[in-house]
C-alpha cells in the first residue's frame, strides 16, 4: 500500500505489509481496533477489521509518538504540539457508507508544547500528562504555558533540556502516576546513552523508590492485577515485576525493538520496531536481522504469539501502540485530512 509522507507534502512511500490470517478475526471477536505510531513516517495508523478483512488507514502527524485514549477523545503527541481528535457518533452515523463506521474523530484542537520529546501520555484527572523526555519529567499542559514540571527522578538534580536520563514509560492507577521507566540513572545531558545497555529503571512515583535496575531499554510499565508488566526492550522480551520485591519475571520473547504495550482481554498488544545503529551494544542488537516491525499480539496465558501484523517495507520504526475498546471501524481525520482521505469534514451547532 501506498501512505504520504510524514510532512504535509506531495511525496509518498511504499508501505507493505503482511499479517497472520486469524488477526481480523481476533479484533472482531475483541470488539476493539487498534491505533499505532510512527515517528519515521509521521503517521497514525488505525488497524481494523471489516467483514473479515484487515484494513489499514495512515493519518499524518509530524512526529507522532506517544497516543492516549479516554472515552470519546484520541491525542497524539508530536513534534511540537498535542492533537486531541474528539468523537463525532451523529457523524459517524452519516458517513458513507451508511452503517460502516462506529464512530468518527475529528482533530478539534492543538497545544503547542515545543520540541520536548513527548514519549508517553494520559489523562491523570482534569490534566492531560505527558512524558517529557527532553526535560526529564513528568509534566502536565496547561494553557499559559509549553508545560507544567509535576514529577522527575531522585536523581535528576535540575530542569534542564538535556534528555538525562531518557524517560519514557507511565504507567496509570487508580487515576494517578505509579511507575515510570528510564533508560539511566544518569544526571547529565544525554548521560543515558554510554550505559544503555544495562542501566534501564523502573521506578515508583511520587516516592521514586528504584524497583528494578539493570535494565537494557525498559519501555511502557502497565499494571495488571499484582504485577508491572514492562517492555525489557533491550532484551527482546515481554517481563513483569512484582511491585514489592521487584522480582522480574520473563513472559514472551518479542522479536524486536518493543515499545508501546496495552494489556486487553488476556492479550498483550505490543509494537515492535528493528534495530536504528545508534543501539549497538544492546544485546537485542545481535539478532538485527531477525528482528520485525509491527504489531504483536500475545496470549498472556501461554506467552504465545497470538497473531501479528507486520510492516515488510515503508516503515521500520514506531512508537506507540493503543486500543480503541468496543470500536471495532472507526473513521479518523487528523489536521492534514485532505491529503488522508481527500474528504475534509466540517462541523456546525446544530
Amino acid at each position: 500500500m501506498t501512505a504520504p509522507g510524514s510532512e504535509p507534502t506531495q511525496e509518498y512511500r511504499d508501505i507493505r505489509c503482511s499479517h497472520s490470517e486469524n488477526l481480523p478475526a481476533l479484533l472482531a471477536q475483541l470488539r476493539l481496533s487498534v491505533l499505532i505510531s510512527t515517528y519515521q513516517t509521521g503517521h497514525l495508523v488505525v488497524v481494523a477489521s471489516r467483514e473479515g478483512r484487515l484494513v489499514l488507514t495512515f493519518h499524518q502527524f509530524e512526529r507522532a509518538m506517544g497516543i492516549a485514549v479516554k472515552p470519546g477523545t484520541i491525542a497524539v503527541c508530536t513534534r511540537k504540539e498535542v492533537w486531541f481528535l474528539r468523537d463525532a457518533p451523529d457523524i459517524a452515523a452519516k458517513l458513507h457508507p451508511t452503517g460502516h463506521y462506529d464512530a468518527c474523530f475529528l482533530a478539534r484542537t492543538s497545544h503547542f508544547t515545543g520540541d520536548i520529546e513527548a514519549h508517553e501520555s494520559a489523562w491523570l484527572g482534569g490534566e492531560f500528562w505527558i512524558v517529557n523526555t527532553l526535560f526529564s519529567c513528568l509534566a502536565a499542559l496547561h494553557p499559559h504555558y509549553s508545560f507544567t514540571p509535576r514529577w522527575r527522578p531522585p536523581f535528576i538534580s535540575a530542569l534542564r533540556p538535556e534528555d538525562r536520563c531518557h524517560l519514557n514509560g507511565l504507567a496509570v492507577v487508580d487515576g494517578q502516576p505509579r511507575y515510570v521507566t528510564a533508560l539511566a540513572e544518569t544526571d547529565s545531558p544525554a548521560g543515558w546513552r554510554a550505559v544503555k545497555h544495562n542501566g534501564g529503571c523502573l521506578i515508583e512515583v511520587p516516592g521514586g523508590r528504584l524497583l528494578v535496575r539493570g535494565l537494557a531499554l525498559p519501555h511502557s510499565p502497565r499494571l495488571k492485577g499484582d504485577q508491572i508488566f514492562f517492555l525489557h526492550s533491550g532484551e527482546g522480551r515481554l517481563d513483569m515485576a512484582h511491585p514489592a520485591t521487584g522480582q522480574v519475571t520473563a513472559v514472551a520473547p518479542l522479536p524486536g525493538v518493543a515499545r508501546g504495550l496495552w494489556l486487553h482481554g488476556g492479550f498483550a498488544f505490543v509494537g515492535l520496531s528493528k534495530a536504528r545503529p545508534t543501539l549497538e551494544g544492546v544485546p537485542i542488537v545481535a539478532k538485527r536481522d531477525e528482528l520485525r516491525c509491527g504489531l504483536w499480539v500475545v496470549d498472556l496465558r501461554t506467552g504465545a504469539k497470538a497473531a501479528h501484523l507486520e510492516f515488510c517495507s515503508g516503515v521500520e520504526e514506531i512508537f506507540d501502540i493503543q486500543v480503541l475498546p468496543g470500536i471495532v471501524f472507526p473513521y479518523v481525520s487528523g489536521p492534514w485530512a485532505e491529503k488522508d482521505t481527500g474528504q475534509p469534514l466540517w462541523t456546525v451547532p446544530p
